[in-house]
């Protein structure tokens, strides 16, 4: 495996660009991070994989509309050349992430985590996490089914992402309300 391919899969995301805008390369990001600004700033540089090709591109100049940053990139100075990255992740190395107070996670540091009940019942492992601050949910991949659960603090009692766990305390009919539509069409 190339340098650029730990690089990019040791990589966490933190943006994916929407659409172009307008004609000198520039491109709207729908962001996934709580720290835009800190984020998508003069300087910054992300891991973008266009084609198979993981690249390095660094931010030369970025503004914001209603919350998501319009970004042009290093290297890219028309509207065809901003096109190939449409759909494309943008990723940071989990290095370059600020440390978080006590109490507080990343969304990619619950991928993988093994789910249960607070009376000890495996329910599975998250798989991904939809949503954002104001309304995340855990995507839980069971035995036959994948969950839905809210990310609150009134459900998840216990969240360990050292340990690799999640305890939960659904209130009752959650688990069988938020079987995902995917699941439910495989029945």
């Amino acid at each position: 495996m190339a340098a650029d391919e730990l690089d990019w899969a040791d990589g966490v995301v933190v943006g994916r660009i929407a659409r172009t805008h307008g004609r000198r390369g520039e491109v709207i990001v729908n962001p996934d991070t709580d720290f835009p600004d800190e984020r998508y700033r003069k300087g910054a540089v992300f891991l973008v994989r266009c084609a198979d090709l993981v690249e390095s591109k660094t931010v030369q100049a970025v503004r914001f509309h209603r919350g998501r940053p319009i970004v042009a990139l290093e290297g890219v100075g028309t509207i065809d050349e901003a096109q190939a990255f449409v759909g494309a992740e943008l990723r940071v190395p989990a290095w370059a992430l600020r440390a978080l107070p006590a109490g507080m996670f990343y969304r990619h540091e619950l991928i993988g985590c093994a789910v249960e009940t607070s009376d000890g019942m495996r329910l599975g492992s998250v798989v991904a996490v939809q949503g954002d601050v104001d309304g995340s949910r855990l995507v839980v991949r069971t035995a036959s089914d994948e969950l839905l659960v809210p990310l609150v603090d009134e459900i998840c009692r216990r969240i360990d992402p050292v340990a690799g766990t999640i305890e939960i305390d659904p209130p009752d009919g959650l688990l069988d309300l938020n079987v995902t539509k995917r699941s439910r069409s495989a029945r």
